[in-house]
């Protein structure tokens, strides 16, 4: 397993990571996703772990805290061999506190997820979502006090805009206080936006990206083909609607040149689209997610080789697509060329 430093922190995580929204399955979405108990849970650790993959990544919203229970039960014993990660800032219920990122909110939060984690301390806390509501130097303020109480050791945020992530930065920087160091990001193939303002503002930050469906929604597991029907497993079926629009033309060229390159690598089509994020720019770390333990080592047998230039310039130009304005202008012109040179 490689391990590459999250940003521009000293923390060192695994480019891949092991997402925690299979555990418990409660809920229209995330009983799709997977119903992993505590037994079978302790059991993808422990794959996990034998192959180097030390971070778990959860959040409170997950099966309504029942992800953090039971990823808590399934480390009990090892904590010091693992890294947690996990979210907050969603809605948890109806009422005018169950949402956001107040202080009043955080400090409440980050004590209940402590508590079904069964831990004194999380690795990296994420926001899961900007709150508009609330200044930025309360929230700012009130991790800052979290991480020097021993509560947090780092924080980051997920789904972010540029303009939230660098306002957020540029206060903390002003008032010397925890920065971020990850956004927990939507990337892959069929996903590409995370390159037009995220990327390049997370180069110049020190900002590490933890990317979340790698696989497009499900799309990329190698199952779904060009002129056939959805296959009847498929969570597709149950989740489509929650998750990024996806171009049904694109998808298909874009599993065409996955299957060939696949074909050429003796590797699996999700295989060949993990490879393919962990070589691009301001990745730390691709958060991986399985139902069962087949999944989980396929998904595995993504690290320990590389897809040659020639691969990864076939599967850059069948994936890439125009990026909206500001970003597009003079973009195939030299004088854009020369003043904004190519990321990769």
């Amino acid at each position: 397993m490689e391990y590459r430093n999250l940003g521009a922190s000293g923390l060192k995580v695994p480019v891949l990571a092991f997402g925690t929204g299979t555990f418990g399955g409660e809920g229209p979405l995330f009983s799709a996703w997977g119903r992993s108990g505590t037994d079978e849970a302790r059991r993808l650790v422990d794959i996990c772990l034998e192959a180097g993959v030390n971070l778990f990544d959860s959040a409170d919203v997950y099966s309504s805290g029942a992800s953090e229970e039971i990823l808590g039960a399934a480390i009990k014993g090892r904590r010091d061999k693992v890294l947690i990660s996990t979210k907050m800032s969603l809605p948890m219920g109806d009422g005018p506190l169950d949402a956001g990122s107040s202080r009043h909110r955080l400090l409440a939060s980050v004590d209940a997820a402590l508590r079904r984690l069964g831990t004194d301390c999380i690795d990296l806390l994420q926001l899961h979502a900007f709150d508009a509501f609330t200044p930025i130097e309360e929230v700012l303020s009130t991790l800052d006090t979290l991480v020097l109480s021993g509560k947090l050791r780092y924080v980051g945020v997920s789904n972010f805009a540029g303009w939230q992530l660098m306002k957020s930065l540029a206060i903390a920087d002003r008032r010397g206080w925890q920065r971020y160091v990850a956004h927990q990001v939507y990337y892959s193939l069929l996903g590409r936006d995370y390159e037009w303002e995220l990327m390049p503002l997370a180069r110049d930050q020190g900002v590490g990206a933890l990317v979340w469906s790698p696989l497009g929604w499900g799309r990329l597991t190698g199952k779904i083909r060009r002129d056939q029907p959805l296959p009847q497993n498929s969570r597709l079926h149950a989740t489509a609607q929650f998750g990024p629009p996806v171009d049904e033309q694109r998808l298909h060229a874009v599993v065409d040149v996955l299957d060939a390159i696949a074909a050429e690598a003796g590797r699996t089509v999700p295989q060949v689209a993990i490879a393919w994020l962990l070589s691009r720019p301001t990745v730390s770390s691709v958060i991986i997610g399985a139902r069962d333990e087949a999944q989980l080592r396929d998904n595995l047998g993504a690290v320990g080789w590389s897809l040659s230039a020639d691969q990864l310039r076939r599967l850059d130009e069948v994936s890439t697509v125009m990026p909206p304005y500001p970003y597009y202008p003079y973009r195939i012109q030299d004088g854009f060329a020369r003043l904004n040179p190519p990321l990769v």
